[in-house]
């Protein structure tokens, strides 16, 4: 049953609250700096700060509430606002993200936020493997894009967790594990992709995804070394040389790098053994 606006709700801790504001907040896939300020209006929170960033707005407009009347409630009902169904009609899966991102937070608090967009009560989560299983996101939606199996295999517990960050990084590893493999190489990075599937001189690779009998077909080729060129010099070394912090790697992002490491796979499992 739906949550009453009548019956008292225990405050939040200043994390959980700066958790559900980052949600909210997030640049992406967050409210509008405008939607912030119909909202807060909407449900008579004051607005103490309006000119700091999305999140930081939202805590201390949350944190000023809650010292002011000790009670959790604003929150909920602010959360139910915003997840109103009939406001992602033409939004599906922006309703989806921002409901799984706030049940891992709201668990830990014994809430949960159902399809309907309503809060509910549930039974607490005590760890972090307990949350993300109630979410695991990341994973289905993966699975939803059928995603190959060795990339799943090389990451599957950052999957779990969402650690985007490292989850892409060790889905490189997986590329690099199948070439040299395949071509019984250990050179690493450009200089492996150019050894297995390079035209060079000879025009005679050890790897190839085609026949490289038509120029449209040793185009492919080019193509494909490029992209693997790229996703080296786009994704993994700056991943393996700069610390997480530095590189704030969205959902989004692992999504589409994942997916794109994915089809490599495709191609990989599909090459010709030349020489």
């Amino acid at each position: 049953m739906a949550l009453s606006y009548k019956e008292k709700i225990s405050p939040f801790s200043a994390q959980q609250i700066e958790a559900v504001a980052r949600i909210l907040g997030d640049t992406d896939r967050g409210l509008t700096g405008s939607q912030i300020g119909y909202i807060l209006q909407q449900c008579t929170i004051p607005d103490p700060t309006p000119e700091m960033t999305k999140w930081k707005r939202l805590f201390n407009a949350f944190v000023e509430f809650q010292n002011l009347h000790e009670i959790g409630n604003h929150i909920i009902v602010l959360i139910t606002q915003v997840m109103a169904p009939t406001s992602y009609i033409a939004d599906r899966e922006l309703f989806q993200w921002r409901k799984e991102q706030l049940n891992v937070v709201l668990s830990f608090c014994g809430y949960s936020v159902g399809d309907d967009g309503k809060v509910r009560r549930v039974s607490k989560a005590t760890t972090l493997d307990e949350a993300f299983e109630r979410a695991k996101r990341m994973e289905s939606q993966l699975r939803q894009r059928n995603v190959h199996n060795d990339v799943l295999k090389f990451c599957n517990a950052e999957i779990v967790a969402e650690n985007y960050f490292h989850a892409v990084f060790e889905a490189m590893k997986s590329i690099t594990a199948k070439i040299r493999k395949l071509s019984g190489l250990s050179d690493d990075g450009a200089q492996l992709v150019d050894a297995a599937f390079g035209l060079g001189k000879s025009g005679s690779p050890i790897l190839s995804i085609n026949s490289l009998a038509t120029e449209t077909e040793l185009g492919e080729q080019r193509g494909f070394v490029n992209l693997l060129k790229g996703l080296y010099g786009v994704i993994r070394n700056p991943l393996a040389h700069n610390p997480k912090i530095e590189w704030d790697m969205t959902e989004q992002d692992a999504l589409d790098i994942l997916t794109t490491i994915s089809l490599v796979h495709r191609k990989l499992d599909s090459a010709c053994i030349r020489h």
